[in-house]
């Protein structure tokens, strides 16, 4: 029997998001990644004797919309603490963080499995500041040391020990990933560290009850190698006990260039870190009329959109879904979708043509100067025939970008506009078909497929100025014997 096929797998995810305010979590330090090291600093942030640290509003802000957008209890009494440890780029010795009131508790992320959805519980989502960054690679000699992220704030998300493989952790953290972008309080960029996972692992016999030791994986910045390096922490921990080894509660760093995991140090509990009081913020309370502030500033969740655009507007699962996993997609489609009802064709535009332009030039949509309204106005021309799709994505929608006009303007300064000129298009085929006498003979013995051959000529032979479908009908009865 396959050794693996005897256990189960524990998982446990530590999720930390880390948010997009403007200044970071306790001073009015700017929050903004790759700026020069050590600019976005003051005394506050490096821990000076005597600085006193002062609550973001946004901060709390950010946290109760994740904690509604996951069905979380919201705590009302919200006290900080002070969790010490050394690291050198920790500059006060502690985080401020939360211990005995998370702010959010309870809740839960559905995630899609193989075979149905399933709900991952939530232990406690709390507040906290994330630590400076060290550098080992730029000198030979010494590690470097900037303090630009000491700071920034972080939620950390905690889920209940209910993930049972690689491909569930990942799609847990798809899902997050997508929440936080949809809820505007974080990027979820994990390759810029906006979005970091720690996996909490162990396994068991199936049928054992109790829970066997678990180890920390740390380090994992994307989501492919979430599943790499769950996948072989699990054969590492199965192949310890087949030959009856020991497996260590520990702390281990994952190394995604030779997929290989290296102990960090021994597992620390609570107490190693000597949690008090932070005596220097006072409790935070958080009222009904706050969190009423809050959910009517909330944007739709993804489900939301989900069941809207699969059943407003009759998009297929994979359309919806498409447009749902990039935030400036799924804005810049309610946008567009507000000035037509070719919610299809919209889609299409959007996740074809828009988004290979967006991919070949490397920059967001954000960054283009192209109006809602006329993408609608595309639509509605492909919908009425009114523009070929090779000329629309080849031509006017590349002129449509560089100019910022209006499509049907456009194409009809460039003699874009297709017509239903039946004369001419009977013209045309006579011509293709006196040209191509004996394909049309073996078109009218069976050979359908070279219908192809002759809509091409007719294409290239009028430069797509006339509507394909009209040509398409005329061919098939010229064509008829």
């Amino acid at each position: 029997m396959n050794a693996k096929k005897k256990y189960e797998t524990i998982i446990g995810l530590e999720v930390h998001v880390q948010l997009s305010t403007k200044s970071k979590a306790y001073c009015s330090d700017p929050n903004i990644f790759g700026e020069a090291p050590n600019t976005c600093i003051s005394p506050i942030s490096l821990g000076y004797p005597g600085t006193l640290p002062r609550i973001n509003k946004e901060v709390i802000k950010s946290a109760v919309k994740l904690g509604l957008a996951l069905n979380c209890s919201i705590t009302e009494y919200n006290l900080y603490a002070r969790k010490n440890y050394f690291y050198p780029d920790l500059p006060k010795g502690y985080q401020i963080t939360q211990d005995k009131t998370p702010i959010c508790t309870g809740g839960y992320i559905e995630i899609n499995t193989k075979n149905n959805k399933k709900k991952i519980a939530l232990t406690r989502i709390h507040m906290e500041e994330d630590a400076g960054k060290s550098i080992h690679d730029l000198d030979p000699f010494f590690s470097l040391i900037d303090f630009n992220r000491a700071g920034v704030p972080l939620l950390e998300i905690v889920s209940e020990p209910e993930i049972k493989s690689s491909e569930e952790a990942y799609q847990y953290l798809y899902e997050v990933r997508k929440l936080v972008r949809h809820i505007d309080i974080s990027n979820g960029n994990m390759e810029e560290g906006s979005l970091r996972c720690d996996a909490n692992i162990s396994v068991r016999k199936k049928g054992e009850k109790e829970l066997r030791n678990r180890v920390e994986v740390k380090n994992i910045n994307s989501l492919k190698n979430v599943m790499r390096a769950i996948e072989l922490e699990v054969a590492r921990q199965i192949d310890c006990y087949e030959n009856n080894k020991q497996v260590n509660q520990e702390t281990r760093n994952y190394n995604a260039h030779n997929n290989t995991t290296t102990v960090l140090r021994t597992k620390e509990d609570a107490h190693d870190y000597r949690y008090f009081p932070e005596p220097d913020i006072p409790p935070i309370v958080i009222d009904d009329e706050f969190i009423k502030i809050v959910q009517e500033d909330m944007p739709a969740l993804p489900k939301e959109l989900y069941h809207k655009y699969t059943t407003d507007y009759k998009l297929s699962d994979y359309d919806a879904n498409c447009l749902i996993d990039e935030k400036e997609l799924s804005d810049f489609f309610n946008a567009v979708i507000k000035h037509t009802k070719s919610y299809k064709t919209v889609a299409n535009i959007i996740m074809g043509t828009l988004k290979s332009y967006l991919n070949e030039h490397a920059i967001s949509i954000k960054e283009m100067d192209i109006k809602a309204p006329h993408i609608a106005e595309l639509a509605s021309m492909i919908d009425e025939n009114q523009v070929s799709h090779i000329i629309m994505s080849q031509k006017l929608f590349p002129k449509m970008v560089n100019q910022n006009d209006a499509p049907k303007k456009i194409a009809k300064e460039n003699g874009w506009i297709q017509e239903d000129n039946i004369d001419m298009i009977e013209k045309h085929i006579e011509d293709v078909i006196k040209k191509y006498p004996e394909k049309v003979e073996q078109y009218q013995n069976g050979n359908i497929n070279l219908l192809g051959l002759f809509m091409g000529e007719i294409m290239r032979k009028t430069k797509g100025k006339f509507n394909p479908k009209s040509i398409n009908q005329v061919l098939q009865n010229k064509l008829k014997k």
